[in-house]
């Protein structure tokens, strides 16, 4: 029988589940390794897995047009990928693309829908998760909507680095005018302003954070109203 060992690096959720509840879900996770760009969902897709991120990052965006793509939020080992399910919905609305590669506790749709039934702290914890979800939803909408890309790309760049537990990343101008919402111009003008300012070092597709209170400071509001809502909700 699987350990219930669960390591200081294991997804939060999972984490906060009595040993009992835990062992029992273990027998139907699967760790999977997940690669940088892998397309986990699609909008209006199946929903075939759900997924309990340990030091990966997915992404979850929304269709613009055939050719853009917003974020609206981010799921490191806070979270779960498919929250959909916790509603009873087995069709994702956002595409979730996979932002930094790791690992990840896989369980398939089916047998979510057995253990959320009758594992109650598995209930509670997704329920606050589904609350902070929904905050950091919203907040990046109105982050989105009236900041600028040099203040948003910091606080991004904060959350990425919060959930990958790393200072150092790989990130394309591509990658990033998607995150973004911006034209990959306006990617180069907000990455090169936080370089001159000692921040970061951006080359060849890579991140560097040198100054995290620096580039806190240089971030909107919306990151630290996020991260204490998340720190309060002790998920």
């Amino acid at each position: 029988m699987p350990t219930a060992k669960r390591p200081s690096t294991a997804n939060h959720l999972l984490a906060a589940m009595p040993r009992q509840a835990y062992q029992r879900m273990l027998t139907h996770l699967d760790p999977v390794k997940l690669a940088y760009g892998q397309v986990l969902y699609e909008p209006k897709g199946p929903i075939r897995y759900v997924y309990f991120p340990i030091d990966c990052l997915v992404s979850l965006l929304t269709a613009v047009d055939e050719r853009r793509t917003l974020e609206v939020g981010m799921v490191g080992n806070e979270g779960m990928v498919g929250m959909p399910m916790v509603l009873g919905i087995g069709i994702s609305a956002v595409r979730s693309l996979v932002q930094g590669a790791g690992t990840a506790m896989r369980m398939t749709a089916g047998q979510f829908r057995t253990e959320f039934k009758t594992n109650l702290p598995l209930q509670r914890a997704l329920f606050r998760y589904t609350h902070l979800l929904m905050a950091q939803v919203s907040q990046t909408a109105a982050c989105n909507r009236f900041h600028e890309a040099e203040a948003r790309l910091a606080r991004w760049l904060m959350m990425t680095s919060d959930r990958l537990h790393a200072d150092e990343f790989m990130l394309t101008h591509e990658f990033l005018a998607h995150m973004l919402g911006v034209r990959r111009e306006g990617v180069t003008t907000a990455a090169s302003a936080l370089q001159r300012r000692k921040l970061i070092i951006y080359s060849r597709g890579n991140i560097k954070i040198l100054d995290r209170k620096g580039l806190e400071a240089a971030a909107c509001t919306c990151y630290r109203i996020v991260k204490d809502l998340q720190d309060r909700a002790h998920i």
